[in-house]
């Protein structure tokens, strides 16, 4: 939002690009946008990002996060959209040191380099730390009125949005779901179990209590929203699992042969997180595959 505006006071044309992934979502994005009076379009790299997640050619950061791997396929991507388009250059909200991984001298440089892009992306923040680029020894941008930001600190940053009066921005750290440290830590797991999962399988572990049994995944639901959700996104060949003489989680089992083991203990979950069956000495469940249903009463 900053390099935007940044931009835009020097009477310069700009496009926000917002990159939507499996682990990013645009409604945030378009909520600011439209606070700010920013001209904002979303580009879906949804699976072409799911595949350097899984095998990122520079490695992940402190979770599972590919940061350098990320940045350069949505610079690629703008890149596209620049030369497509006829823009002029690329800008982002880079801050030289700010991210240990990829936003440092080198990793700003190799971007830059594997891409074919020297001295042509603008980064407004820290271009007076950074070599001049193209768009500015053109004229086109005032270097002078550029800024040199430097590290992890945003206090700069907070006084710039309080002096541009924008409105409504986003958080300066977190938003992607691969920082944070439980997901992350299911999706190295779903990793190891399912090397080859999907983008079902993501959206999947992005939801309630996540269990294993050998390599069959058992989700049990935490509330009603999220039991309802697990039943919008299961598959054909999941098994879901529901109480029917009192209120419980929605469980659902995916996998490839799905055991008689990984069922017992996906109904013991669910009995077990149904606070209403702590008295009952039988409970009813039903199990669901295919379109086809079964009741049985399990003996605590």
């Amino acid at each position: 939002m900053l390099a935007y505006k940044i931009l835009e006071e020097q009477g310069i044309d700009v496009t926000a690009v917002f990159f939507k992934t499996y682990f990013f979502s645009q409604e945030r994005a378009r909520e600011v946008a439209k606070a700010n009076n920013v001209k904002l379009r979303v580009e879906d790299i949804s699976d072409e990002h799911l595949e350097i997640v899984k095998k990122p050619r520079f490695g992940f950061g402190k979770r599972r996060n590919p940061c350098i791997d990320c940045h350069m396929l949505m610079i690629k991507k703008a890149k596209e959209v620049m030369e497509a388009e006829g823009f002029d250059f690329i800008a982002t909200g880079e801050v030289l040191g700010q991210r240990p991984m990829s936003q440092n001298i080198t990793a700003l440089r190799n971007i830059e380099k594997e891409l074919g892009l020297e001295k042509k992306i603008v980064r407004p923040l820290s271009a007076k730390l950074l070599p001049i680029t193209e768009a500015e020894e053109k004229g086109l941008i005032d270097r002078e009125k550029l800024y040199g930001i430097r590290g992890r600190g945003r206090e700069t940053q907070l006084d710039l949005v309080w002096k541009m009066g924008i409105k409504k921005y986003e958080s300066p750290a977190g938003g992607c779901l691969l920082t944070d440290p439980a997901f992350s830590e299911r999706l190295k797991d779903l990793a190891e179990h399912w090397p080859s999962y999907t983008s079902d399988d993501v959206v999947l572990v992005r939801n309630g209590r996540v269990f294993w049994q050998d390599d069959d995944l058992i989700i049990v639901g935490r509330d009603q929203d999220e039991c309802e959700r697990l039943r919008n996104i299961k598959k054909t060949n999941d098994i879901v699992i529901d109480l029917v003489d009192v209120p419980g989680p929605t469980t659902i089992i995916r996998g490839k042969d799905i055991t008689k083991q990984s069922i017992d203990k996906a109904i013991e979950l669910t009995i077990r997180y149904a606070r209403k069956a702590d008295d009952l000495k039988k409970v009813g469940v039903k199990t669901a595959q295919n379109g086809k249903e079964e009741i049985r009463q399990i003996v605590k």
